[in-house]
C-alpha cells in the first residue's frame, strides 16, 4: 500500500522541479529581453545554428559557460566542444531519467515555439519552390529575426514560450513514442499534416525519421530545442516534404504537459485540450480567440 503513494509523491516533486525548470526559462527570456530588448535568435541566415538555450545562458547563471561559446560557427564546431557536452539540471526534467545520449553531447527537455505552422525555416522567394507563398512560422522564437515582447500581439498570457518533450533512444534500428516519423505525404494544411502523420504504422521501419531527439542542447533544430502547435500534447511527431514539420510537445507526466507562457508563468496542459486552443497558443498574433485552458 505504501508503494504506489511513495512512488506519487515521488512523480509530484518530479513534476514541480520540471515546472520550476520552466519558469528559470520564462525568467531568463525576460531579463534577456529586458537586456536586448528583443527575443534572442532561433535560427540565423548564416546557418550556423546555435540554440535560443545558449543565448540565455547568462540569465541562468551559466556566464562562464556563455563565454566558452563560439556563436560565429556552428554547435558541432571543435570550438564548441565544451558546451557540447555541459549536462544542466535547469534544462532536464527529472521524470525523465536519463538517455543513453552520444558521447559528448548533453541533452534538453524543453523546446522553444516555432508556432502553429508547418513550414521550418522561411518561406521560398521562388514561384516554382513548393514552399514559395506558404506562410512563416508564427510563434515567439521563428528563424531569421528577433522579436520584441510587442509582437506577441495576442498577448503574453495567451502565448506559449517553452515546451517539454522526452529525449530520444539515439536508435533508429526501432521505433518508439520519441522519434519524429517521416511519412512521406504532403500536407497542405495541419489537420492534412495530424491525419498523415497518424496513418502511419510506427513499427514500419521504412517511415523511420529522426531518433535523435532533445540533444545537443547547443543545436537549433526541430527535434533538439524546438516544437510545434500543430498536433496537441502527447501526439506523434512527423516530418514533411518538403521542409514542412510538426513536432509536438510531449512528457512523461500523466495528462499532459507543461507549457512556459510569454508572461512568464507556466501552465499544465492537459492532453485532451480542444486543438484550435492548442493552436492559438503557439500563434503569437493570430488574434484567435481562446477558451480556457
Amino acid at each position: 500500500l505504501l508503494l504506489p503513494a511513495v512512488q506519487q509523491a515521488r512523480e509530484a516533486a518530479r513534476r514541480t522541479q520540471c515546472k520550476n525548470n520552466l519558469k528559470q526559462l520564462g525568467l531568463a527570456m525576460h531579463n534577456y529581453l529586458d537586456t536586448h530588448r528583443v527575443m534572442p535568435l532561433c535560427l540565423n541566415a548564416t546557418s550556423k545554428p546555435i540554440s535560443v538555450h545558449a543565448y540565455l545562458l547568462p540569465f541562468l547563471d551559466q556566464s562562464p559557460l556563455y563565454q566558452q561559446i563560439d556563436f560565429n560557427n556552428s554547435w558541432n564546431a571543435p570550438t564548441n566542444a565544451a558546451a557540447l557536452g555541459a549536462r544542466l539540471t535547469v534544462f532536464l526534467c527529472p521524470s525523465d531519467g536519463s538517455a543513453a545520449l552520444p558521447t559528448g553531447w548533453a541533452g534538453t527537455n524543453y523546446r522553444a515555439n516555432q508556432g502553429s505552422w508547418l513550414l521550418y525555416g522561411v518561406p521560398s522567394t521562388d514561384p516554382s519552390n513548393p514552399n514559395y507563398n506558404v506562410p512563416a512560422s508564427n510563434g515567439v522564437f521563428i528563424p531569421n529575426a528577433s522579436l520584441s515582447i510587442a509582437d506577441v500581439r495576442d498577448g503574453t498570457t495567451n502565448t506559449a514560450a517553452f515546451s517539454e518533450h522526452p529525449l530520444g533512444d539515439f536508435n533508429n534500428s526501432f521505433s518508439s513514442a520519441t522519434d519524429t516519423f517521416r511519412p512521406g505525404t504532403y500536407p497542405n494544411t495541419l489537420d492534412e499534416a495530424v491525419a498523415q502523420c497518424n496513418a502511419i504504422d510506427p513499427s514500419n521501419l521504412s517511415f523511420q525519421g529522426v531518433s535523435n531527439v532533445g540533444a545537443p542542447w547547443l543545436q537549433s533544430y526541430h527535434s533538439t530545442t524546438q516544437y510545434f502547435h500543430i498536433s496537441g500534447p502527447n501526439t506523434r511527431s512527423c516530418m514533411f516534404p518538403p521542409g514542412r514539420i510538426s513536432t509536438t510537445a510531449k512528457s512523461h507526466h500523466t495528462g499532459g504537459v507543461h507549457v512556459g507562457m510569454c508572461d512568464g508563468s507556466v501552465r499544465f496542459i492537459s492532453n485532451s485540450i480542444d486543438i484550435q486552443t492548442w493552436r492559438a497558443m503557439g500563434s503569437r498574433q493570430g488574434n484567435e480567440p481562446i477558451s480556457d485552458f
